[in-house]
């Protein structure tokens, strides 16, 4: 990948279960007052920049927020960029979770009816291949979920899909991965300053 190119990840706006902490994978949730406004918020932030590719997850969160954004007339949807399908676990705080498997994180498991790490690594592998294809010719911007877009991170590092583990993410931020002599770097994580104080 050329030095210029670089990989833009948003992760959604704030969702009911977003705010509770509440692990949503498949249900397919819209955006609450609060990711209503950082969807537009983010259409400032990325106000005037050129993507040579547009992606994001089919879910109602991740599509809301690019049309929030200003992107959703040249999104295309992938499904590799759904978020992280937690099986039995849907619904549930990780506290909770914990209560019935001890030191449990999403990073260790188990993931009871539920992709494995390996497998949503797999995907974000799959993401990151489309954004430096040959045809691709400039930059990329991924609408997408806290835990796919860490795993993505951590794959953009040739690190296991679990150590995306390391990076937090909070909704409506912008993250930006990039290559800094022929090695890939994360240039921008987690911003949130146009979401105001």
């Amino acid at each position: 990948m050329r030095a210029e190119r670089r990989i833009w990840l948003v992760r959604h706006g704030e969702t009911k279960w977003s705010r509770q902490g509440r692990h949503t994978s498949r249900t397919d949730l819209p955006l609450d007052k609060v990711g209503h406004e950082q969807g537009v918020a983010l259409g400032r932030r990325l106000a005037g920049m050129t993507f040579a590719l547009v992606l994001t997850s089919p879910l109602l969160r991740a599509v809301e927020t690019a049309r929030l954004a200003r992107f959703g007339d040249v999104a295309g949807e992938d499904s590799d960029l759904r978020e992280w399908d937690y099986g039995a676990l849907e619904g549930r705080t990780s506290v909770d979770i914990a209560r019935e498997y001890p030191g449990w994180t999403i990073w260790r498991g188990p993931w009871p009816d539920g992709e494995t790490v390996d497998q949503v690594a797999a995907r974000a592998d799959r993401v990151l291949a489309r954004c430096v294809a040959a045809e691709v010719d400039g930059d990329t911007l991924l609408f997408g979920h806290a835990h796919m877009l860490r795993v993505l991170a951590a794959r953009w590092l040739r690190l296991p899909g679990a150590s995306g583990g390391l990076f937090d993410l909070s909704t409506g931020t912008v993250s930006v991965l990039a290559v800094d002599r022929g090695l890939p770097v994360i240039e921008t994580w987690n911003e949130a300053c146009h979401l105001g104080p």
